[in-house]
């Protein structure tokens, strides 16, 4: 990790603003914070090193449209991309548009962190690790053809009852496949579900 490295986060509510700041600060990382990110797309010159911490959903230009942009004008600072439960789908799009971390909120202090630190590593070694992928790809090949259902219903941002509805199953059916299905992923959350569905190329097609 460079020592001049920034975490740059971007988030319209002035309370996780504040509140990401002093976490970043406590854990001895130098942060800027915007507003929005016209604000941070206006900033780009002179920009230093690091990575983008980035809410999907905001006004004007959303996280998703930020990549794009980013992309098309050359910054390559890896993103990590804060998400509500509703925002699943619109989180799996932009990882698929190259996030390299996905965090669930509300988050645990300790993941965001670890997210960031992976984040500022990749910004210093670009590419991703096989092994890694090659170890999702294999659990999700442990899937029943049911299972996998049930995670592509998970991935669309589909609560159990309306996977149930479309699989013509129980709400409770869907519960156990949905714990199998954590399971056998070795996903402790949804979100590092989305990342591995990514990650293995789950989603390429979708």
């Amino acid at each position: 990790m460079a020592r001049n490295a920034v975490v740059h986060v971007i988030d319209d509510d002035a309370d996780v603003r504040q509140s990401l700041a002093f976490l970043l600060a406590t854990a001895g990382l130098a942060v800027r914070v915007y507003d929005s990110a016209t604000a941070f797309l206006a900033s780009l010159e002179g920009l230093q090193p690091g990575c983008i911490v980035s809410d999907v959903r905001m006004p004007g230009i959303d996280g998703l449209e930020l990549q794009r942009r980013l992309k098309g004008l050359g910054v390559m600072l890896p993103v990590v991309i804060m998400t509500g439960h509703a925002d699943v789908p619109l989180a799996v799009q932009a990882m698929k548009e190259g996030a390299v971390d996905l965090v669930e909120k509300p988050f645990d202090d300790e993941i965001l962190l670890e997210a960031i630190h992976t984040a500022l590593e990749r910004c210093n070694h670009q590419g991703g690790p096989d092994g890694d992928t090659a170890r999702i790809q294999g659990r999700l090949q442990s899937l029943s053809p049911r299972e996998r259902q049930v995670l592509d219903g998970l991935l669309a941002g589909h609560p159990n009852k309306t996977i149930a509805y479309d699989l013509g199953l129980s709400p409770r059916t869907v519960e156990v496949h949905r714990a199998n299905v954590m399971t056998k992923m070795e996903a402790s959350s949804l979100s590092e579900l989305v990342r591995m569905a990514v990650r293995a190329g789950a989603l390429a097609d979708g």
